[in-house]
Parts: structure tokens; C-alpha cells; sequence
């Protein structure tokens, strides 16, 4: 069994993550979603509502499960048996990161690869950040998120 794990903290999910995830569920046997912890962040929403609130969204998949993790990412893939780490590219400033990242994942676990799958052109600009910044000044985030996930983003604020 092929297991992708496709990490990332969430904050929210976007239809560019959705994005990545389809595709990624279409080449994996098996999707892990894995919810980032990340202290040194400031999240809008907790550990626990992202894992709850993106699994409501991928109810639908059969082969996509949700998770959390903190420390090594390589560590947690060899810890779920998976064989990719996938990551989506939205331009070639995330390549850049990433690439360092992926070298980096290799020399602590050559047995896990990194496949870098690019956006969908319609979702290149997208970032929860943004989507996060554009809803605080009342602006329209209608086809950012998933519904379920703007309706959340606006209770919070």
C-alpha cells in the first residue's frame, strides 16, 4: 500500500489544499492529512478544531484520514509505514523552501520521498493567511474555503 502523508498547519484549510489533496488521494493508496502543531504560531483555530473541521470537509474520501503531529516529519511517515511526503507548490518562492526541506527529509530518511504536486492555476494565489486576513476586514471569502470552513471563520471572528 502506497501511504502519502500530506502535512501542513491548516490554518484554515483552503480549496488550494483541497486541491492537492484530490489529486494526492488519486496517486496514494492512502492519504494522511496531518494537522501541524506549531507553537511558535499564533492559529486562529485550535489543534483540535482544525483536525475536527478538516475532517468534516474530507468525509467523502475513502482513502484520506486526518491526523495531528508534532516533531520530525519524517519520524511521524516512518511512523505510519508511508512512503511520500507530498507538498503543494503555488510558485517557484515555495519552491525554493521546500526544496531545502525535501533535501533535508532525505538525509534524515532516504527511504521517504517528497513529491511536489503544483496547484491548480485558479488556486496559485491562495493562502490560509490571506484567506484569514481578507475575512477580518470583512472581505469576501466565498470559493476560498469550503463553506463549512467560512462559516467557522466568520463565528470565530
Amino acid at each position: 500500500m502506497k501511504i502519502g502523508i500530506y502535512p501542513g498547519s491548516f490554518d484554515p484549510i483552503t480549496n488550494g489544499h483541497l486541491d492537492i489533496i484530490e489529486r494526492a488521494s488519486k496517486i496514494c493508496d492512502k492519504v494522511i492529512v496531518s494537522v501541524l502543531e506549531n507553537p511558535s504560531k499564533n492559529p486562529m483555530f485550535t489543534l483540535q478544531e482544525r483536525v475536527k473541521l478538516i475532517k468534516k470537509v474530507l468525509e467523502s474520501y475513502d482513502n484520506v484520514e486526518v491526523d495531528c503531529f508534532s516533531g520530525l516529519l519524517v519520524d511521524y511517515a516512518k511512523k505510519h509505514d508511508a512512503q511520500a511526503i507530498i507538498k503543494g507548490l503555488r510558485a517557484v518562492s515555495d519552491f525554493e523552501y521546500e526544496f531545502q526541506m525535501a533535501l533535508m527529509n532525505r538525509k534524515l530518511s532516504p527511504e521517504v520521498e517528497t513529491i511536489f504536486l503544483m496547484t491548480s492555476s485558479k488556486h496559485s494565489y491562495l493562502s490560509s493567511s490571506l484567506v484569514k486576513e481578507v475575512a477580518k476586514f470583512g472581505g469576501c471569502i466565498e470559493g476560498l474555503v469550503p463553506q463549512i470552513i467560512g462559516n467557522a471563520i466568520l463565528e470565530k471572528l
